[in-house]
């Protein structure tokens, strides 16, 4: 069942990362909430104090100092574990980092950083609505040298993606969940071990419901989610 909002989307995001960070040391992990317009920076906060309270040594590591400076100002308690990924890099110059650490706005042009501070770090690492796979430069053999690489590497601990007419969602441990947009809502369609390529979501959605009754259910979902 796709959660009817915001908090209870956090709350099954911090319960699928603490099972995840429970896994042991060294894991790679993702983390998406893929709604247009939502605030991501206040969510990731809340999940890295959450995670603070339980004992969790984090770091919350933004792309760039615009980025690290909001958040420092925005959650004064953690500014101390609050950096850039430069910050980061030029820490682990003397030597691998440890603890966790949580990678806000990673996009395809952090991919180098995003795999240096990977290299050089020994416990978990976070990737939240990170983009590192660009579909612009998907092709060739450099890209398909990554997929079949580092970003091989990364399992999702959690994820709620709503698409035109269906949504996406994956709590870890438990497997992932397609869900078919009806004019009435969502009712699950299928579930998967891997996350489903679009060939097997067209299966499993089936019929299509119809264009006015989805995009109504769509912005419901957007709307509570981001209230």
């Amino acid at each position: 069942m796709l959660p009817p909002d915001l908090q209870s989307a956090e709350a099954e995001a911090l319960g699928a990362i603490r099972a995840a960070l429970a896994v042991g040391s060294g894991g790679r992990w993702t983390v998406e909430l893929r709604f247009q317009g939502l605030r991501l920076l206040p969510v990731v906060l809340r999940l890295a104090s959450a995670l603070v309270q339980d004992g969790v040594p984090l770091r919350l590591l933004c792309a760039d100092m615009g980025a690290t400076a909001l958040a420092r100002r925005d959650a004064p308690e953690l500014s101390e574990r609050i950096a850039s990924f430069g910050d980061q890099i030029r820490r682990q110059a003397e030597g691998p980092s440890e603890g966790v650490l949580l990678l806000l706005g990673a996009s395809q042009a952090e991919y180098e950083q995003v795999e240096q501070l990977c290299g050089n770090h020994r416990g978990p690492v976070l990737l939240l609505n990170a983009a590192l796979e660009d579909a612009a430069v998907g092709i060739g053999s450099v890209a398909r040298q990554r997929r079949r690489g580092f970003l091989s590497q990364w399992e999702a601990a959690y994820a709620l993606i709503p698409q035109a007419e269906s949504a996406l969602r994956r709590v870890y441990p438990g497997s992932w969940q397609l869900y078919r947009l009806d004019p009435d809502g969502y009712r699950l369609a299928g579930e998967f071990e891997r996350r489903p390529d679009g060939e097997q979501q067209a299966e499993a959605l089936g019929a299509e419901a119809g264009l006015g009754g989805n995009l109504r259910a769509l912005g419901d979902l957007i709307e509570g989610l981001q209230n």
